[in-house]
């Protein structure tokens, strides 16, 4: 299992819309990708999340 941190901000002027996501790729099943507010804390990071695993997301370039 590799991650691939990467850290993204949404361009908003509310700073708790600023978003940050972790890609999983796993050897034995289909990468996931976790996306969660880049500023909350370990307790809320415990709730405030989503997740996406293979095929379900694709990259920004390829949208665009």
């Amino acid at each position: 299992m590799t991650y691939d941190v990467e850290s993204r901000t949404d361009e908003l002027d509310d700073s708790s819309a600023a978003l940050d996501h972790v890609v999983v790729e796993n050897d034995d099943a289909p990468n996931e990708c976790a996306i969660f507010p880049k500023a909350a804390s370990e307790d809320r990071l415990l709730t405030n999340w989503l997740t996406a695993h293979g095929d379900s997301f694709v990259s920004l370039e390829s949208m665009r």
